[in-house]
């Protein structure tokens, strides 16, 4: 019996955790105690251990020690982050235990954007302009090179979380003086204005054995800084930009050595010139509920198929069917927005969730899920569309 070792800071993949003990496996949680109270299918779980947090941050010579303390007794052969920010505390434990996987290095290349970025750009991948916020006579000569505006970007935050656009070389300087010994965890990018499309993969032994090609409405950047409605869905299958998309979505996870799991990664195509360059990419399924929008196109459940991969000896995804499915998700002026009303038989999810109103739409039809998700995002706006200020780091 393997023996899986989960890591969670914030409350996700349930599915996961049910899917490993459907596979027979010993399945351990180790999670925030902020989360204790959580929805945690505690009927799949073998045990579960919580780390003392502060604003979801642990510490990580503690966690070290707890972890190996437990395999003093448990013979761990597994170890699985969840989330993008459990991704550093799984490679360092997975060091630290000599246990297979993604280890520090490479561990790197999925969660910090600038080392993510020269490893893109030593492998001659297209991706926007950029310097990291070390140096100021190489800032000096980025800006000298590239014309603003310019995006100002955290290298380990997820999404827009803590990401501001620049204006001009003046605006930069005070925001880095505000930075103070924080300013080396940056990175500054050109801003490329364009169409933000996202590839959903499963990769085992460093091949890209299935992927959905979606697209964004809006930029998330825009989502998240201007307050909009969250959009997205899946584009026609065999377009031509769904074509270039997996093509480079394979180069890229191969060149930055994912050998084995999930990924959700991002892509621009830039109003200027129509190429696809490459943003950013993660070692886990896409946040914001993307992953139940992907079930609803193809019956791939990725926290299911990611269990699968980790603990199977080997691995063949499902035959998956090709529909089309929609995404919309808004913050709620009410704490228990009513959905009643949005009762096309096109509706395949609804979400659950206080000050949140979404829904996921399948179809059979493309044509369809646009028309619904027009018609649905004019009536979010309406019925509960909520502004709040962008976050400065993850609270949930």
């Amino acid at each position: 019996m393997k023996t899986v070792l989960a890591i969670a800071s914030f409350e996700k993949g349930q599915a996961f955790l049910r899917q490993c003990k459907a596979e027979g496996c010993r399945t351990l949680l180790l999670t925030s105690q902020s989360l204790e109270n959580g929805d945690w299918p505690r009927e799949c779980l073998d045990d579960i251990y919580f780390m003392p947090d502060v604003d979801k941050e642990w510490n990580l010579t503690d966690m070290i020690h707890a972890v190996s303390y437990l395999a003093r007794t448990v013979k761990i052969d597994k170890i699985v982050p969840l989330d993008d920010f459990d991704v550093e505390k799984a490679a360092l434990l997975r060091e630290h235990l000599r246990l297979g996987g993604m280890g520090d290095t490479t561990a790197r290349y999925f969660r910090d954007k600038l080392a993510m970025r020269a490893k893109a750009r030593d492998g001659g991948l297209p991706i926007p302009r950029f310097v990291g916020v070390l140096n100021y006579d190489d800032i000096r000569a980025f800006m000298a090179e590239v014309p603003p505006p310019y995006v100002l970007k955290p290298r380990t935050q997820a999404g827009a979380i803590g990401i501001k656009k620049v204006e001009s070389e003046a605006e930069l300087w005070p925001l880095l003086e505000a930075l103070g010994d924080r300013q080396s965890y940056y990175l500054l990018e050109e801003f490329l204005p364009g169409t933000i499309w996202h590839v959903d993969s499963i990769v085992d032994d460093k091949r890209v054995v299935w992927a959905l090609v979606s697209r964004y409405a809006r930029p998330p950047l825009e989502v998240s800084h201007e307050g909009r409605v969250f959009c997205t869905q899946n584009v026609p299958y065999g377009s031509v930009e769904e074509k270039a998309l997996k093509k480079l979505n394979a180069t890229v996870l191969k060149t930055l050595g994912l050998v084995r799991g999930v990924s959700h990664t991002e892509y621009i195509q830039s109003a200027a010139d129509g190429r696809f360059y490459f943003l950013e990419t993660s070692a886990r399924v896409g946040g914001a509920h993307i992953a139940e929008m992907i079930e609803a196109a193809s019956g791939l459940n990725l926290w299911a198929e990611w269990a699968k991969l980790e603990v199977r000896e080997s691995y063949t995804p499902e035959p998956p069917y090709k529909r089309y499915a929609g995404l919309l998700v808004s913050l709620a002026k009410q704490e228990e927005p009513d959905l009643s009303g949005y009762d096309a038989p096109e509706i395949w999810w609804q979400l659950k969730k206080k000050h949140h109103a979404g829904v996921v739409l399948a179809s059979e039809s493309h044509a369809r899920i646009s028309e619904l998700l027009t018609s649905y995002t004019e009536r979010f706006y309406q019925d509960f569309f909520q502004r709040l200020p962008p976050k400065e780091k993850a609270t949930d």
